[in-house]
This record gives structure tokens, C-alpha cells and sequence, in this order.
């Protein structure tokens, strides 16, 4: 299912084919997010134009609104949204943890508070399998737990457990045709949990594997730590998926440790509030330096914004609410997105992925977040 085709000589890099039901992905691949069905703003000729191999579709969402029987009446969420290459769907996993405000942990799921109406729900790996089949998706994710940045040793400990208990659930659960099912990794930033987790979900042999528990609030060096405590314990003949990351420049250093598949919102959230990627970091459109800058977003960027239209007229839009401006720098931002994923697979099929790592991380200036937990980290590395 998964061909390593070549590794990188001077990092963990990889280049990979996997195959799915529905076509090949060509990896490391960036998986825009369609998390009702839809990736925000965007059609699927647009995403098609771009190069998009695969999309990520939401079990929690979908089998809310508009609900399983609808989308089984229409033949599935393939047919239902129209989109005819890979999907794969998370578990539901996350967004009981993160948006259920009241939840009561069980043996073989979660009983939990529906964020919309209040209703009462349960959902389990049998129920979050059932669910994906019903989708199906080419790609389901295991039902997982996936605790809070900053949760207790204990905790954490514990939420390994149910991960682990609740997987092999999932792997005894049907699948529909050739649907591909992946494990996910916890345990947090402690080495020893996400060693034991990693080896115990190979040891089940799913079909990839995702690093979890990332994103979820903790400062980028934990965030890549936590990728190198689990890489080492991944085999290389199957996938890797590091969930929920991340910003430009993060996933090509996670690809130099070793993922090959990633998925995030932010390309389109912050398009939303005027926000757009460039291969030199990110700009506020909406910003009054842009007022009478008539260069696109990016001079050398290819995708439909930047060759039609200007960074005043953007910012024009997007000061008067006009909905083409927000969905115009959503396609520059998915689009600068998935191109950096395919520089990357070029150059790591001409041996040049080294120079072209160090190239990128000297031009993208990070965020002052990102800058100041960077600045912490090696403070504290020196202190030790």
C-alpha cells in the first residue's frame, strides 16, 4: 500500500507512493481540510487545479450535519460533495475531547454533550468505525483519546491506554472494500508513552500510522519533539501523518523528521481574516501598506489570486466584506500550501531536499509566537 521510493541522505526525508482505493497519493502530501463536506471557500475545481491528491473529511461534524442518513442516501461523502480522489476521515476523536464541554469517559467510548444543541451522544471505535464506513472514506482513522497540552503524567498515561485499548477495537470493527485504517500515537511529551504506544499499535499492524497529540496547544520545539520521540518506532514501510500541523516552514522540517502526510486549517482560517502564506512568512493584506500595492500576493506564485489580482484590490475586498476577497486569498494560501509539498517531493527525487530546507527555513520569518517559544526553548536548553 505504501512504496518508500527514496530517502533524503542528510535527514529522515522520504519519498513515497501510497496507494488508495480511489488513486495513488504521491507523499509527503499535504491534505487540505474539509471538515463539513467542504473545504471553506473553496470548490473542488479549484483544489483539483491546484494539484490536490486527497482531502480530510469529519466523522465528529458529518455525523452531525447533516447526518449519516443523508449522506448514505446520496451514495456516500465522495458522491455526496462531488469529489472523486482519496478522503480520509478522522475519528471523531479530537473534537469529543475539545469541544464536548461535559463528557463522561466509558470503557468503549465517550459520553458526551453535542456542542450544537445539547443532546446527548455516545461515540466509540465501534461507532466512529461504523461511521467512516458509512462515509467511505478511503482512508478511517482509529477512535483515540487525545489529552489537553499540559495534562498530568497520569493522565496522559491513562489516555495511552484507551488509546490503545479502544485501537484494537477498531482493527476487529468491518471496513467497507479496500478502506485503509490508521493508528494514532499518544503520549503527549513523554518519550517512554509514546514508545510504548507506537510499538503497541504495530504491533496490531494497521495499514499507517499518525503522530497525535500534536497541535494541541503546546509550543513548536515540544511539538517537534514529540514527532522525534515516535518516528524511530514508525515502521518505513508504511505512511506517517502527523495531525492538525502546521505552518510552512514546520512542515518542511517535519518532513526532514521523517511524515509524509499532514493536514491543517490554517491555510484557509486565516484567509478568512486577511491572512496570507508566502514562502518569506505571512502578511495581513488587510493592512494599510497594501492600499496602494499593486504586485500580487507572491510575484512568483502561480495559483488564479496572484495572477488576476492585486494586493490593493484584495485588500479592497477584504475591508469591505466583499466574499471574493476572503475566498481569493484562501486559494493563494491552499495553493502556496500544496506547492511547497510538490517542491518538496522534486527536490527530494534530485537529491537537492538539503539546499532546499536550508534555503526556506532562512526566508520564512516565523511568527513572534513562534520566535519567542524558539527563544525559550534555547534558553532553557542552556540553563541544563
Amino acid at each position: 500500500m505504501f512504496e518508500l521510493l527514496k530517502t533524503d541522505s542528510h535527514s529522515k526525508a522520504r519519498l513515497g507512493r501510497l496507494r488508495t482505493p480511489r488513486g495513488i497519493i504521491e507523499t509527503p502530501v499535504f491534505m487540505p481540510v474539509g471538515t463539513q463536506a467542504s473545504v471553506k471557500a473553496l470548490d473542488p475545481r479549484e483544489l483539483l487545479e491546484m494539484g490536490t491528491q486527497i482531502l480530510l473529511g469529519n466523522t465528529y461534524h458529518l455525523s452531525i450535519r447533516p447526518g449519516l442518513e443523508i449522506i448514505s442516501a446520496a451514495g456516500g461523502l465522495h458522491k455526496f460533495m462531488n469529489w472523486t480522489k482519496p478522503i480520509l476521515t478522522d475519528s471523531g476523536g479530537f473534537q469529543v475531547f475539545s469541544l464536548a464541554k461535559i463528557r463522561k469517559i466509558k470503557p468503549h467510548g465517550v459520553e458526551f454533550r453535542s456542542h450544537l444543541d445539547g443532546s446527548l451522544l455516545f461515540l466509540g471505535p465501534k461507532e466512529a468505525m461504523h461511521i467512516q464506513r458509512l462515509l467511505g472514506s478511503d482512508i478511517a482513522m482509529v477512535f483515540d483519546d487525545c489529552p489537553p497540552h499540559g495534562a498530568s503524567a497520569g493522565d496522559v498515561k491513562d489516555a495511552v491506554e484507551r488509546t490503545l485499548r479502544w485501537a484494537k477495537e477498531c482493527r476487529e470493527q468491518p471496513r467497507t472494500g479496500e478502506q485503509l485504517v490508521f493508528g494514532i500515537v499518544q503520549g503527549a511529551s513523554h518519550a517512554r508513552l509514546r514508545e510504548h504506544c507506537a510499538k503497541e499499535l504495530v504491533a496490531m499492524d494497521f495499514d499507517g500510522y499518525a503522530i497525535g497529540g500534536v497541535s494541541v496547544g503546546e509550543p513548536e520545539p515540544e511539538m517537534f519533539a514529540a514527532v522525534e520521540m515516535t518516528e524511530p518506532f514508525l515502521p518505513a514501510h508504511k505512511a506517517r501523518y502527523a495531525m492538525g500541523l502546521g505552518t510552512p516552514a514546520q512542515l518542511v522540517e517535519l518532513v526532514a523528521r521523517g511524515v509524509d502526510m499532514f493536514d491543517c486549517v490554517l491555510p484557509t482560517r486565516v484567509a478568512r481574516n486577511g491572512t496570507a502564506f508566502t514562502k518569506k512568512g505571512t502578511i495581513s493584506i488587510k493592512g494599510g501598506a497594501y492600499k496602494a500595492d499593486f504586485a500580487p500576493i507572491e510575484r512568483d506564485c502561480a495559483c488564479f489570486a496572484c495572477k488576476h489580482f492585486t494586493r490593493a484590490y484584495l485588500r479592497h475586498l477584504l475591508n469591505v466584506n466583499e466574499i471574493l476577497g476572503l475566498r481569493m486569498v484562501s486559494v493563494h494560501n491552499s495553493h502556496m500550501y500544496l506547492n511547497v509539498m510538490s517542491d518538496i517531493r522534486t527536490h527530494l527525487a534530485a537529491g537537492t531536499f538539503s539546499d532546499f530546507r536550508r534555503e526556506f527555513g532562512a526566508n520564512y520569518v516565523p511568527t513572534e509566537k513562534v520566535r519567542l517559544a524558539r527563544a525559550l526553548h534555547a534558553a532553557a536548553a542552556q540553563e541544563r
